[in-house]
């Protein structure tokens, strides 16, 4: 028996990043019986191989299946490799380790972006006890989809490890790996860039050029950092509702959305409101199917009653598990605040409440105000497209405590 480890650095990485994974074999020591006896008898392993992949799960109801056949028919060649490939597509199916995971609709798969696949070793022999690690090192290439699990379609990274015994079927190692993508930021935009962000030093007569995830992600503090204070003006049919005001319309996962609305110029009541981050799956119009239907999923989501309120605002935190905004060929991932205002249909005389008039405190002393026992209200709704852009892979591995080591036994 051999038991094959694979331990990964981290559990995320950004598309172009140097990925570097220890991947041992080590033959087990027998029980204390068998030793016993002195028979040591060596493992053979005839030949192991690792590949990264990218696979695309789309729901067959929703995805038109005849325009995405010259998808699949291109990507198939991509794993080719006869020779030294073990077309881990075909094997994923099987179990290795709580590695794979069953979907929940019904979909066909294809590969969308994959590397050369690398041989590790020919012949390896172990005798018990002893073990054995390989270093891979592969860069992520950079034209691929960003990992992503939605309703219509997935997108899902995996470093497989082939390994196969003499005289036995080759085994699969999965090991699912997180992958972000930068699209909007151009190698055009990074090189235009660098002087102005990286800071230089006079007394250095050379200086060590930065990685390209380095200066993606510094560009990217840049463009999350700065604050653009725009307000919002949100009216019904009857009048005014709320002025809504945001910061910045540009977050990276993990940071904090704040709003603050403001209700004293408001005339029409509003009783209370809602609001909720949500993103929209768009499948591009040529693969859409007549049954198709743009997937809304919520998130994060606050509530507040603010009959009455002259000011409110609201803090919503960006989830470090999701997608950041991204377009492919399929389909266009979009980001945005849904508000649900509920107000009243009856003026703000009829309600008892007058928000551009403060009562006086000195004249509220023993008094208090009795809310209306019945309020005729109706809900009208908001969106404001905002833009989610990844964080640093460290940042989200130890957030999300991703698990970084799988193990199998052949």
């Amino acid at each position: 028996m051999i038991e094959v480890t694979a331990r990964l650095i981290q559990g995320a990485y950004l598309a172009g990043e140097l990925v570097e994974c220890a991947i041992t074999f080590t033959c087990p020591p027998p029980p204390q019986h068998v030793q016993s006896q002195g028979n040591e008898q060596e493992e053979i392993l005839g030949l192991a191989s690792v590949q990264i992949y990218c696979r695309c799960q789309i729901s067959q109801s929703q995805v038109n299946q005849f325009q995405s056949q010259g998808v699949n028919t291109a990507t198939e060649q991509a794993v080719g490799f006869r020779t030294t490939s073990f077309a881990p597509l075909n094997e994923e199916s099987s179990t290795s380790n709580g590695t794979t995971s069953n979907t929940v609709i019904t979909s066909s798969s294809h590969i969308v972006s994959t590397t050369k696949p690398t041989i590790l070793f020919c012949d390896l022999r172990l005798l018990p006890g002893e073990s054995k690690t390989y270093w891979y090192r592969e860069i992520l290439p950079m034209e691929g989809p960003p990992s992503f699990r939605g309703q219509i379609l997935r997108y899902a990274y995996k470093l497989t490890v082939g390994t196969q015994r003499i005289h036995s079927l080759v085994r699969m190692l999965h090991v699912p790996i997180k992958v972000l993508v930068l699209q909007e930021f151009s190698d055009a935009a990074i090189l235009n860039g660098t002087d102005e962000l990286t800071p230089s030093n006079p007394f250095l007569s050379g200086q060590e050029k930065e990685s390209h995830s380095d200066t993606a992600f510094q560009i990217l503090q840049v463009v999350t950092s700065q604050r653009n204070q725009k307000f919002y003006n949100v009216t019904h049919q009857r009048g005014h509702v709320v002025k809504f005001c945001v910061f910045k319309q540009a977050y990276k996962l993990g940071e904090d959305i704040v709003g603050s609305l403001d209700f004293s110029e408001s005339n029409v009541p509003c009783i209370q409101y809602a609001v909720s981050l949500q993103s929209s799956e768009e499948l591009t119009p040529e693969y859409r199917t007549e049954r198709h239907r743009n997937s809304i999923s919520t998130y994060s989501k606050f509530h507040e009653m603010v009959i009455g309120y002259h000011q409110a605002h609201f803090v919503l935190p960006v989830p470090l598990h999701v997608t950041p905004s991204f377009h492919t060929d399929l389909i266009n991932l979009k980001w945005k605040l849904h508000f649900e205002f509920v107000i009243s249909t009856s003026s703000v005389a009829d309600l008892g409440i007058s928000p551009s008039q403060p009562p006086d405190p000195s004249t509220m002393d023993g008094k208090y105000w009795q809310a209306p026992t019945t309020v005729n209200i109706e809900t009208m709704v908001w969106d404001l497209p905002i833009k989610l852009y990844p964080n640093l892979p460290s940042y989200l591995s130890q957030g999300l405590q991703m698990v970084t080591q799988y193990k199998q036994r052949i």
